[in-house]
């Protein structure tokens, strides 16, 4: 994890985790699918909080809190990991697959491709102040990428939980 590890319990942590390669797997809306469906699972199944998240076309952001939140996220990058490339091998997206070989380290043998880079790099929110600017760094990203022109109108994003409007999965809202 680069350093980055998850020290106590009782904060909420920003994380993002990139596909490999960059490739945009997420720009995909049944992908994109399988990821909410996968956040919605850490929040009914694992007792995690989701403050804040963004599903950009090769990355995600979100600020979590739980009770043992490497072992959760390892296990929601595993599994969703496993639903996307059977979803890749189902419907024949040979390109994505070959790409996703080539990037594969040569250590890890257990697989036959690699679609997560390794880690999440948990920052841990310390303050309101942090959390707020996380929350909005979160829900500005695709209106830095130009994709549009307020953060409550990118589908995959909590920025409409925040705005006041149903977003697609329920979070808990940290009042900015």
């Amino acid at each position: 994890m680069g350093g980055y590890r998850v020290y106590d319990d009782q904060y909420p942590y920003f994380i993002t985790s990139s596909i490999t390669f960059g490739l945009p797997l997420f720009s995909n809306p049944v992908i994109s699918e399988f990821i909410l469906d996968n956040l919605k699972f850490l929040q009914e199944e694992r007792e995690v909080k989701i403050f804040a998240y963004v599903i950009m076309e090769n990355h995600l952001h979100a600020i979590l809190q739980g009770e043992d939140l490497d072992l959760k996220v390892g296990s929601f990058k595993s599994y969703s990991a496993r639903v996307i490339l059977d979803h890749l091998q189902e419907n024949k997206h040979t390109r994505w697959l070959k790409r996703l070989e080539e990037v594969k380290p040569p250590d890890k043998t257990d697989r036959a491709y690699q679609l997560w880079n390794s880690g999440y790099r948990p920052k841990q929110m310390l303050s309101n102040a942090i959390m707020t600017q996380k929350v909005e760094y979160i829900h500005n990203n695709p209106v830095k990428r130009g994709y549009v022109d307020k953060p409550e109108d990118w589908r995959y994003s909590s920025a409409r939980n925040y705005a006041g409007f149903p977003g697609l999965i329920p979070v808990t809202v940290f009042e900015l």
